[in-house]
Order: C-alpha cells, then sequence, then structure tokens
C-alpha cells in the first residue's frame, strides 16, 4: 500500500461546510489505512481536539492544521505548526484575525502570516482559475517561506483534471513550492454527501432545487484509500511521497500543551508561595481573631504543602486579586463548588464556608489532587454593583 497522509480535511466545526465530526474522519482514515491524518477548518482550531484524542485512541498519526482565509485576495493556505512554539504563533495569528473582525469572523492578510510564520509549513490552495495573479502569489509565499511551502492538487473528476494537475505540478516547479496531493475533504464517506449540500443550502441561502453551481458537483469529496489517491496521481507519485515528508516535520502534538499561569505581581523578595503563605496565614487571623484553630492550622498546612508541589500559588493570587478588586468596587461575588471544600479559599475570602464548623466535613481532595491530572477551577457567583 502506498503511504498516504490526508492533509486536508474540514470538520463539522467549520459551520455549514464540513458535514463529518472529526472523530468520523479519524475512524475512516484509520479504517481506509492512511499513515495520517491532518484537520484544517477555515480560520479555526475547534475541531482539533477530538481529532487528536480519537487519533491518539486508535493510535493513527494527527497532525494539526489550520486552513487561512484571507481578507486581502491572497489565496488560501493550510498552515501546520513545527513545534509548540509555532502552534503558539497560529493561535496568536488567529486571534489578531478574530480582533479585527466581527464576532464569529475572522479578517486576516497575509502580512499577518509573514509575521507569525516562524516554524510553520505552509499548502497553498489554488483558485479554480490559474491565472497569473496567482503565479504572483505562489511565488511570493515560496520567497517569503523558503524550502516551507507546497500547492495543493485534488482531483475533483473534472473533465480537465489532468491537464490542471499537469498545469500545477509547473507552477509548483516554477514558484519553489512543489505539488502535493490533497483530498480537501468535506466528509468521511460518500453516504454523507447529501447532507453536505443541504448545509450548502442553508450557508447559500437557497433551495436545494436552485442551488445549482453552488453544490459539489460530485460526492468524492471523502476520504479515500492510499491505493486509491496512487491511481488518481498516477503520473505525480512525488505529490502522494510528499505528503508523509510534510507530515514527519510536523513534530507538535496538543499532548505537549499544559496550562501556565501567569506570573503575579509580589512583593520584592518574595516568591509567588512565599506570598501566597503570607495571604493565607493573614487571612486566617482576619477569620478567627481568637487565635487560629488547630484544625484551620493543620488544613492550612496541608493545603499550602500541595499547592506548590503543584505549583498553583500564581492561580490563588489571581483568584484573590479578582476578589479583593470585586469588592473593593461594591461588586458581590462568592466562591463556591468545590473550592468551598479549601481552607486556603476560606482564609482568602474567596468563599464562605468555614471547614473549621462542627457541621462542615471538607474534603480538600475534592478540589485538588495529585491523582488529577489538570488544573484547578473555581466557581463563581458574581452579582450587580450595590
Amino acid at each position: 500500500m502506498t503511504p498516504f497522509v490526508e492533509l486536508h480535511a474540514t470538520t463539522n466545526f467549520a459551520f455549514l461546510r464540513g458535514a463529518s465530526h472529526p472523530e468520523e474522519l479519524v475512524v475512516t482514515a484509520k479504517a481506509l489505512g492512511l499513515a495520517g491524518l491532518a484537520v484544517c477548518d477555515p480560520n479555526s482550531l475547534a475541531g482539533v481536539v477530538r481529532a487528536h484524542a480519537k487519533a491518539k485512541e486508535l493510535g493513527l498519526r494527527f497532525i494539526l492544521g489550520c486552513r487561512l482565509v484571507f481578507a486581502d485576495g491572497s489565496p488560501d493556505t493550510l498552515c501546520y505548526p513545527t513545534s509548540r512554539e509555532a502552534y503558539g504563533r497560529l493561535t496568536r495569528l488567529l486571534t489578531v484575525g478574530q480582533m479585527r473582525a466581527r464576532k464569529g469572523e475572522c479578517e486576516l492578510v497575509w502580512d499577518d502570516l509573514v509575521q507569525h510564520g516562524d516554524g510553520q509549513l505552509l499548502i497553498v490552495v489554488p483558485p479554480a482559475a490559474l491565472d497569473a495573479g496567482f503565479a504572483r502569489s505562489l511565488r511570493r509565499a515560496a520567497d517569503d517561506f523558503a524550502g516551507r511551502v507546497w500547492l495543493a492538487a485534488t482531483r475533483d473528476y473534472a473533465a480537465q483534471d489532468l491537464k490542471r494537475l499537469a498545469a500545477l505540478a509547473a507552477l509548483g516547479r516554477a514558484a519553489g513550492a512543489p505539488m502535493v496531493a490533497t483530498g480537501d475533504v468535506l466528509y468521511h464517506g460518500a453516504e454523507r454527501q447529501p447532507l453536505q449540500d443541504v448545509m450548502t443550502c442553508i450557508r447559500e441561502k437557497c433551495a436545494i432545487q436552485t442551488a445549482g453551481l453552488r453544490l459539489e458537483a460530485n460526492a468524492e469529496r471523502h476520504l479515500k484509500s492510499p491505493d486509491e489517491v496512487a491511481r488518481l496521481f498516477k503520473p505525480w507519485p512525488e505529490a502522494i511521497a510528499r505528503t508523509v515528508e510534510i507530515a514527519e516535520r510536523c513534530d507538535f502534538s496538543l499532548d505537549e500543551l499544559r496550562y501556565e499561569y501567569p506570573d503575579e505581581p509580589v512583593p520584592p523578595g518574595k516568591s509567588a508561595m512565599q506570598h501566597l503563605t503570607d495571604l493565607a496565614w493573614a487571612g486566617a487571623d482576619w477569620r478567627y481573631p481568637g487565635g487560629v484553630p488547630d484544625k484551620v492550622t493543620a488544613l492550612l498546612e496541608k493545603e499550602l504543602a500541595l499547592i506548590e508541589e503543584l505549583g498553583y500559588p500564581n492561580y490563588f493570587i489571581t483568584v484573590h486579586d479578582i476578589v479583593q478588586w470585586a469588592r473593593g468596587e461594591g461588586i458581590l461575588c462568592q466562591g463556591r463548588g468545590s473550592a468551598a471544600n479549601s481552607s486556603v479559599c476560606f482564609c482568602l475570602g474567596v468563599t464562605a464556608v468555614d471547614p473549621c464548623k462542627p457541621d462542615h466535613d471538607v474534603l480538600f481532595e475534592r478540589f485538588i489532587s495529585k491523582e488529577r491530572d489538570e488544573p484547578t477551577s473555581i466557581s463563581s457567583t458574581n452579582g450587580a454593583r450595590r
């Protein structure tokens, strides 16, 4: 079987465009024997988490990607971060575009990608018309990202398919952006094509009887087996081989991500943990003016030790600062949920449940535990200003 990685699949998180869930695409890719799968929703990373989780479960190589759609006429470009730092730049790029546009939209220009392009691999998606303007855009991309740009080619089952692929191969050679085979997948199996037609009609605000050329010409926008792709691209086997080469250069995985609390301002000469410890004991003196009970002392020592071990002091300082600010502004706020099991939260003024009360059988492990491989969370109830 010819090794092939599908580098361009769209999920249902691309609203009214993709017709399959990320999990369906991953399961089908695995069943077909693909060497990997990339999810590239337009200007969004919304579908990658579920795809990553399912691919990890099934042992399929997953490549995180995004289809960048530009507002300045630049051709759509598939973008794949090769490292954690590059992933951070991609998320900042998307944030830049979203901050410019109305809610739910993203407005990007090519220069934005150039500024955030370190560590990204790019595949330029050609438009229907391969005119001189596109050739210039492709050369610009290859110049801006030398050695990191390819040109997407897809078999649309149109009358001029082979002629178009030959033209793309020539354009790619001339620009320094080699042609690579992709499926431009919109659904996992051909049976999902009617649903994709319906979504197109909803998006275009038309009836299916009048949709005409706004619908896809056939039901071929599904995942295909490596052997089928090899048949379709028989004159250009190098275009298939490049899919594996690109996937091997994409070393980033979502497993690398861990939440990192921002550094909080602390008094000079103190660490965040020292500052939190001082705040907690000062709060204990405030809560218990007649003396801190032995039970509370033991709870505070236990909780502070675990908070230090897990590296959470900045989080508690942040919550403390938010609560203090809100109360200074006359805004009602109250921590709730599992945080009510924390003596530290009570002494910081975040919660109102006194762990020293006889009827309060608190269990800190419901709130924070070494066995839970996730950061803690404090829910709150907020009210209007007094």
